[in-house]
């Protein structure tokens, strides 16, 4: 898969504070990206997308009425409406009910980061251009939330095993793990082999599959 350029792209903004719809806004228009619509609320999301045909919608979790799980409802009703549309979740917050069936249903084009990633502007730029193209950026704090919620013992994984599910979960190669964790690939494969022995899923050559067996583990 071949991430597409940021110039030219067109995204919907669903986020109830202004400054940051503001500056979402304008960092994005920095790369290239055309905001054609910044929204504040969960049913003002559907209807910009069903409006304005976007290629992204960036959106919170927390949004009026009752600032709980509005923006991941809303992302839900968008993905019935439009399988595989892309959905870039930005929150402080991991909420788990909807998080686990945004991103565990045949999670192609979905991205959960926390706020906090936005401070690294490359690295927010190269999620926003893989969830658009198709791919799965989940922050490696989320899937260690959503791991630690479902109970699973800790003596289920290793500390390392934790480590390299993180860096699958964001997308990365054997490789690319390999070289953040300074081990040989060789190493890696083990501990990708033993994850998958562990937590009763079966492994597959593609990275990207890979992500999305951890994450429908994580929806069941």
């Amino acid at each position: 898969m071949v991430s597409p350029s940021l110039d030219g792209m067109r995204v919907v903004i669903a986020e109830d504070s202004v400054l940051l719809r503001e500056g979402l806004t304008r960092l994005l228009a920095d790369g290239g990206v055309t905001t054609v619509a910044a929204v504040g609320d969960g049913p003002a999301l559907v209807a910009a997308v069903e409006e304005h045909r976007p290629d992204l919608a960036v959106v919170d979790v927390r949004m009026p009425p009752s600032h709980t799980d509005e923006g991941l409802r809303a992302a839900l009703e968008v993905r019935s409406r439009r399988p595989g549309f892309p959905i870039l979740v930005l929150s402080q917050y991991v909420e788990e009910r909807y998080a686990t069936e945004l991103i565990g249903g045949g999670a192609a084009a979905v991205g959960y980061l926390l706020k906090e990633r936005i401070s690294d502007v490359t690295e927010f730029f190269e999620a926003v251009r893989r969830v658009a193209g198709g791919g799965t950026v989940i922050d490696p704090d989320v899937v260690v939330q959503l791991l630690s919620r479902r109970r699973l013992p800790r003596e289920r994984l290793t500390g390392r095993e934790h480590e390299v599910l993180g860096l699958m979960a964001e997308g990365r190669s054997n490789s690319a793990i390999a070289a953040r964790l300074v081990i040989s690939e060789g190493a890696v494969e083990k501990h990708i082999s033993s994850i998958f022995l562990r937590l009763g899923l079966e492994p597959a050559p593609d990275d990207h599959r890979r992500v999305l067996a951890v994450l429908a583990y994580l929806g069941h």
